[in-house]
This record gives structure tokens, sequence and C-alpha cells, in this order.
């Protein structure tokens, strides 16, 4: 009985497994004639040509040097494919450009500037850095208060977009007077002025592109140029916007005050606003009330909106750069 059993599970084996290995075999063989279908390649990935020089505040800089063509390069493929940030920052420009350029003209500091404040926040006026540098120009406090913005309870004027990038530009100024370069200034914007002049002395040149940084300091002025590159003709690199792409320039109308607002929402409410939309045009109110601070005579001017001016409506958006769109 035993012996029989054997015999039964040996043909099984071979009546089931040796048909089926047969199968694996011969079926997935192809006929010769037959095309392998091979998946669809991915996009290209194009390395963007180099120009031999760049303007940048009105001076031509001469790219065919070795490292200074490399730098630039690194920073013009990296803004060109980092595509979402770069293209949020062409839609938010039309919105902030028309705000911080007429400032860096009154100042007199070249428009070229505005690109800083790109490369700084990304436009985001509530931009925050891991080392506490805030808002659209990343003013750390202490130079903040230096150059006159108020940070206390409830206000922070480095949120502020006129009141920071006035202070930005008188920063820009004072270092133009130390430097008489405005690549220099532009570096000492990240590094500050006393490490930008103590590494010209050690070093013993007279530019921050010559200058042996941390990498964060030495990318930074070229990634104000390559964005700047950018900028002048997206769709060169690929970046493709429609008129109504851009985020639309909303106009204000400020509200001077000079008492305490206890109730910030109650406040919005006043002008049809809520109390959000109070605070995305006047990111610099820290708190729910607005209380002023004793023995002062300062006013505050608050943006409010028009309702009407705070919904989507088609072909209503200035281009402030036809540039940046294709028709």
């Amino acid at each position: 009985m035993k012996q029989h059993n054997k015999y039964r599970i040996f043909f099984l084996f071979i009546a089931v497994f040796i048909p089926f290995g047969l199968f694996l075999f011969f079926g997935s063989a192809k006929p010769e004639n037959e095309t392998i279908q091979h998946p669809a390649p991915p996009a290209s990935t194009v390395s963007i040509p180099i120009p031999a020089s760049i303007e940048f505040c009105d001076r031509k800089i001469a790219l065919d040097r070795l490292d200074m063509r490399e730098r630039f390069d690194r920073e013009i493929n990296s803004f060109t494919y980092f595509h979402s940030s770069t293209l949020m920052y062409i839609k938010k420009a039309n919105r902030y450009f028309p705000i911080i350029e007429p400032i860096l003209k009154k100042h007199d500091i070249p428009d070229d500037f505005k690109y800083l404040c790109v490369i700084e926040s990304g436009l985001d006026t509530r931009a925050v850095s891991p080392v506490k540098a805030t808002g659209l120009w990343q003013f750390m406090e202490g130079t903040a208060k230096s150059y006159g913005l108020e940070i206390r309870e409830g206000v922070d004027e480095r949120y502020h977009i006129e009141k920071s990038t006035d202070a930005a530009c008188r920063y820009f100024r004072d270092a133009y007077r130390r430097y008489g370069d405005w690549v220099n200034v532009a570096a000492s914007y990240n590094a500050g002025t006393a490490r930008i002049s103590n590494e010209l002395e050690k070093q013993q040149v007279e530019s921050a592109f010559d200058l042996l940084l941390v990498p964060e300091t030495s990318r930074y002025v070229f990634r104000m140029m390559a964005i700047k590159e950018i900028f002048t003709r997206p769709d060169e690199y690929g970046f493709i916007l429609k008129k109504n792409d851009l985020y639309p320039s909303v106009p204000v109308e400020w509200v001077e005050v000079q008492t305490d607002i206890n109730d910030l929402a109650a406040f919005a409410r006043q002008y049809g606003l809520n109390y959000m939309l109070l605070k995305e045009f006047n990111p610099w109110l820290r708190d729910t009330k607005l209380i002023f601070s004793k023995n002062t005579s300062k006013s505050y001017r608050i943006a409010v909106p028009k309702k009407e001016d705070l919904y989507y409506r088609k072909n209503a958006v200035k281009v402030h750069d036809k540039a940046w769109i294709v028709d």
C-alpha cells in the first residue's frame, strides 16, 4: 500500500510540474521577428546654455573664466529645473515688484536689487529662516532695529513690505559708500559688511567674485544674476505664462490710526473684510489687537483693500513686465 502511494506521488509530480516548466520555457520565448517593446524614455534634461556675459547693476559680468562660468551654470540650471518655485516667483513678482521698484529708485539703488529680494524670501511676505531672519528682505532683529524698523509685542515691521524695503535700501546705500561696488554690496547683505571687508583685505582682492567664502555667500550674487536672466526671458527657459496666470496687484486704501485697536477682527469687519484678509495685507500686525506704546505720538497706516478687488476677474490682471507672458 505504501509502495503504491510513492508511485502515485512520483507520477503526479511528472504530470503537473514538467508541463508547467515546458510552458514557461517555450511559451515565454519571443518569435525571431517580434520587436521587444521598451518603455518610453523620460523627457530629456538639457544643460542650459551659458551666455558669454551677464548685465548686472549696469555692469557687464564676463563669464569666460572657468569658475565664473561654472558658478553661474549651477544656478541657472537649478532655477530652470526647480520649476514650481521659479514659476511662483514670476507670478508673485507681478504683485510685489510694482511696490518694490519705486522704493529702490527713490534711494538710487540699481533695479537689479529686486532680485535679491526674490532669492532671500521667494517673495513670501511671511518668510522666516531657521535663524529667525524675517520678511521679504530677511532682516535679523538687530539689523532691522538699527535701520529703524519697529519690533515689539504685536508689531514687527520686518513684515511691512514698504518699510522693510526702505530699510533694505538704506543698508545698500551705506554698504555702497563703503565699497563703491554693487557686487560687494550684494554679497555683504548675506555675509555682513564686516566679513566681506575682512576677507577682501585678508585675501588681497577687490571683488567678492574673487573671494573664497562659505558656499551660501559664494553662490549669492550668481543666484541673483541667474534669476534675473530667467525673469528677463522666461519663455526661453521653459516658463510659459499667460496674462491671467500672474497674481494681480491689489490697490489699497491707507487708514491712519492713532489709538488702540482692541479687536482687529471687529476693525476688519468695519471695512467689509475678515480678520484673515486684514492680516494678509498687513502681515506686520502680529497680534489680534494693536496697542500703542506708552509715551509715543506715532501713528500707523493700515492697508485696506476694496472688497471688489479681492475677487478674480478675467482680463483684469495688469501685466507689470510684458516679458513674463506669451500672447
